[in-house]
């Protein structure tokens, strides 16, 4: 095998290539090589949330997950340049102040006491706390309703004791592990109602088994900010927020909520402005 010769020349150029790499900043995009040797973007999502951000034997999946596939592509990384992380709800602050991922996107509500600790691109989803019933429940209109009906109580949840304590005090509280584990309940009558997140609400119900079974509320009890998390004073921000406008415009975002949240009868808000935080 014949050898290549080393010049000066490139030997300077190597050097270079050497001392650049390694004063990489904070603020840079991604940057970690992949196995093909480019750039890759480490994005947070949750694993366990159908219709929304979940890990299924095919990939990953949900409107989260188009959102930052379409956002990573405007950073300059193809698909399969994104590394993905399972965010959980506790653990979020604290994977983007150590470096574990480059962004998360999570339904992440955007609030003063985060924005403390991280900061936030978007909005770009305004979500509501909603109730879920069965498809043919006539009885539960308004969440006065929900006095003497049996609701479904998520361990290291608020939202269910949030109904309780302001607006059905005599609701009944059913405790369950996780909100998938109260689908089955709800069906079969245990309980009358679960309520979160109406996008996360839509997401379970746009399973294929149980598709037509459940029906939204449609109450607004909060106004909840889906913000897109980045390390605090972190230059993603501003090009994760153009990204974000670009995907409304050419009207991707409204194709991912129709794919992902549409098939429960989802009723979307318009895409919120940059900044535009409801409370």
């Amino acid at each position: 095998m014949k050898l290549r010769k080393v010049t000066a020349a490139s030997a300077t150029v190597f050097a270079l290539a050497l001392t650049a790499t390694a004063c990489g900043g904070d603020n840079s995009t991604g940057g970690d090589s992949g196995s093909d040797g480019g750039k890759t973007v480490t994005v947070g999502i949750k694993f366990d949330q159908p219709g929304l951000g979940q890990k299924t034997p095919q990939g990953y999946a949900g409107f989260d997950v188009d959102v930052a596939t379409y956002v990573a592509k405007k950073l300059g990384y193809n698909e399969d340049q994104i590394e993905w992380k399972e965010a959980k709800s506790a653990d979020r602050e604290t994977m983007l102040q150590r470096g574990d991922v480059d962004f998360i996107a999570a339904t992440y509500s955007i609030t003063p006491e985060r924005q403390e600790k991280v900061d936030f691109a978007g909005p770009y989803l305004l979500a509501h706390q909603d109730v879920l019933v069965r498809a043919d429940d006539n009885k539960i209109k308004s969440p006065k309703d929900l006095n003497n009906a049996k609701l479904c109580s998520v361990t290291g949840s608020t939202s269910a004791q949030n109904v309780k304590d302001k607006l059905a005090p005599k609701a009944q509280l059913q405790p369950y592990p996780t909100y998938s584990a109260c689908l089955p309940g709800l069906q079969n009558g245990a309980v009358d109602a679960l309520t979160t997140d109406d996008s996360i609400l839509a997401g379970y119900a746009a399973q294929s088994q149980f598709k037509g079974k459940f029906k939204l509320g449609g109450f607004k009890l909060t106004n909840e900010n889906y913000g897109i998390g980045v390390k605090k004073g972190s230059d993603l921000k501003a090009d994760i927020n153009k990204a974000l406008e670009a995907m409304v415009a050419d009207g991707a975002w409204q194709k991912a909520v129709d794919k992902n949240l549409g098939p429960a009868n989802y009723k979307n808000e318009p895409a919120p402005k940059i900044g535009d935080i409801k409370s």
